[in-house]
Protein backbone atom coordinates (compact mmCIF):
# COMPACT_ATOMS: atom_id res chain seq x y z
CA UNK A 1 0.00 0.00 0.00
CA UNK A 2 1.08 3.59 -0.99
CA UNK A 3 0.40 6.93 -0.30
CA UNK A 4 -0.13 9.58 -3.01
CA UNK A 5 -0.18 13.12 -2.65
CA UNK A 6 -2.01 15.61 -4.41
CA UNK A 7 -1.27 19.37 -4.89
CA UNK A 8 -3.75 21.53 -5.85
CA UNK A 9 -3.07 25.12 -7.46
CA UNK A 10 -5.79 27.53 -6.85
CA UNK A 11 -8.61 27.68 -9.05
CA UNK A 12 -7.47 24.74 -10.91
CA UNK A 13 -10.07 21.15 -10.08
CA UNK A 14 -8.22 17.84 -10.40
CA UNK A 15 -9.66 14.72 -10.60
CA UNK A 16 -9.09 11.80 -8.24
CA UNK A 17 -10.26 8.45 -8.86
CA UNK A 18 -13.12 7.15 -6.49
CA UNK A 19 -10.59 4.53 -5.41
CA UNK A 20 -8.39 7.07 -3.68
CA UNK A 21 -11.45 8.42 -1.77
CA UNK A 22 -11.71 5.24 0.49
CA UNK A 23 -11.18 5.75 4.18
CA UNK A 24 -8.16 3.20 5.49
CA UNK A 25 -9.34 0.21 7.10
CA UNK A 26 -10.33 0.34 10.80
CA UNK A 27 -7.49 -1.55 13.04
CA UNK A 28 -8.61 -4.79 14.25
CA UNK A 29 -6.42 -5.62 16.77
CA UNK A 30 -6.50 -3.74 20.38
CA UNK A 31 -4.43 -1.17 20.79
CA UNK A 32 -3.37 -2.35 23.80
CA UNK A 33 -0.88 -4.71 22.80
CA UNK A 34 1.02 -1.93 21.67
CA UNK A 35 1.11 -0.30 24.63
CA UNK A 36 4.25 0.17 26.49
CA UNK A 37 6.55 3.13 28.00
CA UNK A 38 7.99 5.23 25.34
CA UNK A 39 11.36 7.54 25.99
CA UNK A 40 10.74 11.05 26.46
CA UNK A 41 13.42 11.77 23.94
CA UNK A 42 15.16 9.87 21.34
CA UNK A 43 18.52 11.29 22.27
CA UNK A 44 20.89 12.57 25.16
CA UNK A 45 24.24 13.84 25.78
CA UNK A 46 26.40 12.21 27.91
CA UNK A 47 30.53 11.31 29.02
CA UNK A 48 31.72 9.19 26.58
CA UNK A 49 35.13 6.86 27.13
CA UNK A 50 36.97 6.49 23.93
CA UNK A 51 39.52 3.21 23.78
CA UNK A 52 42.62 5.36 22.67
CA UNK A 53 45.04 3.49 20.56
CA UNK A 54 42.06 0.91 18.66
CA UNK A 55 43.60 2.27 15.05
CA UNK A 56 47.05 1.32 15.71
CA UNK A 57 46.12 -2.32 17.57
CA UNK A 58 43.78 -3.21 14.58
CA UNK A 59 46.88 -2.31 12.41
CA UNK A 60 49.65 -4.72 14.29
CA UNK A 61 47.08 -7.33 14.34
CA UNK A 62 46.69 -7.46 10.73
CA UNK A 63 50.12 -7.58 10.23
CA UNK A 64 50.79 -10.11 12.72
CA UNK A 65 48.17 -12.58 11.65
CA UNK A 66 49.45 -11.22 7.75
CA UNK A 67 45.77 -9.87 7.08
CA UNK A 68 43.85 -13.41 7.10
CA UNK A 69 42.08 -14.97 9.82
CA UNK A 70 43.96 -16.64 11.98
CA UNK A 71 41.72 -19.47 11.72
CA UNK A 72 40.15 -19.85 8.59
CA UNK A 73 42.79 -17.62 6.42
CA UNK A 74 39.65 -15.86 5.16
CA UNK A 75 41.06 -12.34 3.78
CA UNK A 76 38.34 -9.78 3.73
CA UNK A 77 40.20 -6.71 5.86
CA UNK A 78 36.19 -5.63 5.49
CA UNK A 79 35.10 -7.68 8.18
CA UNK A 80 38.00 -8.97 9.73
CA UNK A 81 37.78 -8.14 13.65
CA UNK A 82 41.15 -7.71 15.79
CA UNK A 83 39.99 -9.73 18.77
CA UNK A 84 41.53 -9.70 21.99
CA UNK A 85 42.66 -13.00 24.06
CA UNK A 86 42.33 -11.37 27.02
CA UNK A 87 39.25 -8.74 27.23
CA UNK A 88 39.56 -5.05 26.80
CA UNK A 89 38.13 -4.30 30.42
CA UNK A 90 40.33 -7.35 32.14
CA UNK A 91 43.54 -6.30 30.40
CA UNK A 92 46.04 -3.34 31.86
CA UNK A 93 46.65 -0.70 29.40
CA UNK A 94 49.79 -2.63 28.31
CA UNK A 95 48.35 -5.98 27.20
CA UNK A 96 45.69 -3.81 25.88
CA UNK A 97 47.87 -2.68 23.12
CA UNK A 98 50.26 -5.97 23.24
CA UNK A 99 50.19 -8.06 19.88
CA UNK A 100 50.55 -11.02 21.27
CA UNK A 101 47.07 -10.25 23.13
CA UNK A 102 44.97 -10.35 19.89
CA UNK A 103 43.94 -12.67 17.16
CA UNK A 104 42.60 -11.67 13.86
CA UNK A 105 39.56 -13.39 13.44
CA UNK A 106 36.14 -13.82 10.91
CA UNK A 107 33.21 -12.65 12.42
CA UNK A 108 31.62 -15.84 13.33
CA UNK A 109 34.78 -17.13 15.08
CA UNK A 110 34.97 -13.49 16.89
CA UNK A 111 31.53 -14.14 18.25
CA UNK A 112 32.16 -17.36 19.65
CA UNK A 113 35.66 -16.44 21.12
CA UNK A 114 34.06 -13.25 22.48
CA UNK A 115 31.28 -15.65 24.45
CA UNK A 116 34.19 -18.05 25.50
CA UNK A 117 32.15 -20.75 23.42
CA UNK A 118 35.46 -21.42 22.00
CA UNK A 119 38.99 -20.90 22.35
CA UNK A 120 42.39 -22.84 21.42
CA UNK A 121 45.12 -25.03 22.61
CA UNK A 122 48.53 -23.78 23.45
CA UNK A 123 49.28 -26.14 19.87
CA UNK A 124 46.42 -24.19 18.43
CA UNK A 125 43.59 -26.92 18.27
CA UNK A 126 40.52 -25.25 18.74
CA UNK A 127 38.26 -26.46 21.88
CA UNK A 128 34.63 -26.60 21.45
CA UNK A 129 32.61 -25.39 24.74
CA UNK A 130 30.29 -28.29 26.10
CA UNK A 131 27.43 -26.09 26.53
CA UNK A 132 26.42 -25.36 23.14
CA UNK A 133 25.90 -28.90 20.86
CA UNK A 134 28.30 -29.91 18.26
CA UNK A 135 25.36 -29.69 15.61
CA UNK A 136 24.81 -26.24 16.41
CA UNK A 137 28.54 -25.62 15.95
CA UNK A 138 28.18 -27.12 12.64
CA UNK A 139 25.44 -24.73 11.70
CA UNK A 140 27.79 -22.04 11.87
CA UNK A 141 30.66 -23.59 9.65
CA UNK A 142 32.47 -24.87 12.85
CA UNK A 143 33.50 -28.28 12.59
CA UNK A 144 36.08 -28.89 15.76
CA UNK A 145 38.86 -29.81 13.83
CA UNK A 146 40.24 -25.81 12.98
CA UNK A 147 43.79 -24.97 14.74
CA UNK A 148 45.66 -21.47 14.52
CA UNK A 149 48.96 -22.88 12.91
CA UNK A 150 51.12 -19.93 13.90
CA UNK A 151 50.51 -19.09 17.47
CA UNK A 152 53.52 -18.01 19.66
CA UNK A 153 55.05 -18.74 23.05
CA UNK A 154 53.90 -15.08 23.62
CA UNK A 155 49.92 -15.77 22.97
CA UNK A 156 50.12 -18.78 25.39
CA UNK A 157 49.60 -15.87 28.40
CA UNK A 158 46.75 -14.63 27.09
CA UNK A 159 45.32 -17.99 26.32
CA UNK A 160 45.39 -19.46 29.51
CA UNK A 161 43.71 -16.55 31.12
CA UNK A 162 41.12 -17.04 28.21
CA UNK A 163 40.85 -21.10 28.77
CA UNK A 164 40.17 -20.23 32.48
CA UNK A 165 37.05 -18.21 31.62
CA UNK A 166 36.19 -20.99 29.12
CA UNK A 167 32.27 -22.34 29.42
Amino acid sequence: MGIKFFFKRAGVNVYIPAPLLVQPPLLTEPLAAYDMQLPNVTERKGLVTSRVGQGAYRKRILHRWEYKCAVTAFDNLNILIASHIRPWSDASDQERLDVDNGLLLSPTYDALFDKHLISFENGGKIILSETIQKEAFQKRGVIGAERIPNLSEFNFHYLDHHRNKFQ
